[in-house]
């Protein structure tokens, strides 16, 4: 086994956990390590530190498998790590069925991604010395999990920094294209041949539930009260409105909600769930919005789901714009002038809780600035659709955005917009996706819920 040696005055990132070894941190090479073959890493003094896979075409020059000795990456090699991953997972998440089964680096595994829904596993290999690998550790998960099938999407333009073709297809069993997984109660058929990434995004999955006290408490609003009444020859508790009248519909204390950027719907339906009176359901891509109508369906909330094509910062912009030129009427009506209504105002809708979960706006650290200018714009115009004392959701999945600036970016949003923002969560990824501490790329998801008030004056 060829052996790479560290430089002396590098960082000391690998002893703090971190598993990538790049290329200006190595000294030198003793013998002749294969392309995605296994090396010993040891430190400038000669003290053994790790072993990992080599690749001379990667500025990761070497990933951390082990950090005690280790001849080969074995089908027993995987079989012991995939078992770890599923007893984690067991431990945390129960008898779920559907999760991120393995997460790259964070189960010590760089380069492998594995999504599990139900009976199918769904996996992403993204390095050459994970795609040597192959056959092996397809065995192991066999093995492992029992599936009745394995499929690829390793159609990731990240692969091509490893010399390696973008990939897709089935690699084990029978593997229908759309799956049906259980979450939080839900169902959510999933499109794994198609579909985004791996046809689901499960970072979000306990962020989701966190809707539950945001969906009711909204009646009042529109003058609906309990109050003792006759219905049917039977007198108790019964909403009635500001008319006197028995509200008729059940879920008349229920939020109105816009989701943006809804891919599968996944927030739509845990907002019907906890329920909401009116949901919108955005998203630019027509075959997100049949994989969200078609999970709406599955639950029965097509009564409650109204579905829009469209690119959401065009949407949130036309909203917007029609909220601040209804206030401007408003205004000059006030003052006792006359207002032109001839011409026909645009836009202007508002909801009692707005969702944001875009995807990634900066995939490098270059990005940063355009990401943050995208993130304000989103959810300046986001917060002027927000009613009075109604909730902003609000995520970024820019590992390069780091929190603190993603805070910052909503501050300035927040002051742009005449709002006074209450921090109610601030979140990461669920356990099924765990962070080494030393790692930061694997914190990369916010998720955070703001209560929004107007800032008078």
């Amino acid at each position: 086994m060829a052996t790479v040696v560290l430089e002396k005055k590098r960082k000391k990132r690998l002893e703090e956990g971190h598993p990538w070894i790049y290329a200006n941190e190595i000294e030198r090479v003793e013998g002749e390590p294969a392309p995605g073959g296994l090396v010993q890493v040891n430190s400038h003094s000669g003290q053994f530190l790790a072993v990992g896979y080599y690749n001379e075409a990667s500025q990761i020059r070497v990933r951390v498998v082990s950090y005690e000795p280790l001849e080969e990456m074995s089908k027993a090699f995987f079989v012991e790590r995939f078992a770890r991953c599923k007893e984690l997972r067991g431990r945390f998440l129960g008898e779920a069925t559907a999760y991120r089964a393995v997460y790259g680096e964070a189960d010590f595994l760089p380069g492998l991604v594995v999504d599990r829904f139900g009976d199918v596993l769904v996996v992403q290999i993204l390095s050459l010395g994970m795609d040597r690998c192959r056959e092996q550790l397809v065995e192991a998960l066999v093995e492992v999990f029992r599936p009745s099938g394995i499929y690829e999407r390793s159609d990731v333009p990240v692969r091509e920094l490893e010399g390696l073709e973008q990939r897709k297809g089935p690699l084990y069993g029978e593997c229908p294209r759309h799956v049906t997984i259980r979450e939080n109660g839900l169902l959510f058929e999933v499109d794994i041949v198609e579909g985004q990434k791996t046809g689901y995004f499960f970072d979000q999955m306990v962020n989701r539930s966190l809707l539950e006290p945001l969906m009711k408490g909204w009646g009042r609003r529109s003058g609906i009260t309990l109050q003792e009444a006759e219905v049917d020859g039977v007198r108790g508790l019964h909403p009635v409105n500001a008319n006197g009248k028995v509200v008729q519909f059940p879920y008349w204390d229920g939020a109105s909600v816009l989701e943006c950027f809804s891919h599968t719907g996944s927030f739509t339906l845990n907002a019907c769930k906890y329920g909401a009176k009116k949901v919108t359901c955005l998203d630019i891509s027509e075959h997100a919005i049949e994989s969200a109508r078609r999970n709406v369906a599955l639950n029965g909330f097509e009564d409650r789901v109204e579905f829009v094509v469209a690119d959401a910062f065009e949407y949130l912009r036309s909203q917007s714009k029609g909220v601040d030129e209804r206030k401007a009427r408003a205004a000059v009506g006030s003052g006792g002038q006359k207002v032109d209504t001839s011409k026909k105002l645009e836009g202007g809708r508002t909801w009692d809780v707005v969702i944001l979960d875009p995807p990634a706006f900066a995939k490098t650290r270059g990005a940063v600035e355009g990401a943050c200018r995208g993130y304000k714009d989103i959810n300046l115009h986001g917060l002027k659709l927000v009613n009075e004392g109604g909730f902003l959701v609000t995520a970024s999945c820019s590992f390069h955005v780091r929190p603190d600036l993603f805070l910052a970016t909503i501050q300035e949003a927040a002051k742009d917009a005449g709002k006074i923002l209450r921090l109610l969560e601030f979140r990461g990824a669920g356990k099924d996706h765990p962070q080494i501490l030393g790692v930061e790329e694997g914190n990369y998801l916010k998720f955070a819920i703001f209560e929004v008030r107007t800032r008078k004056g």
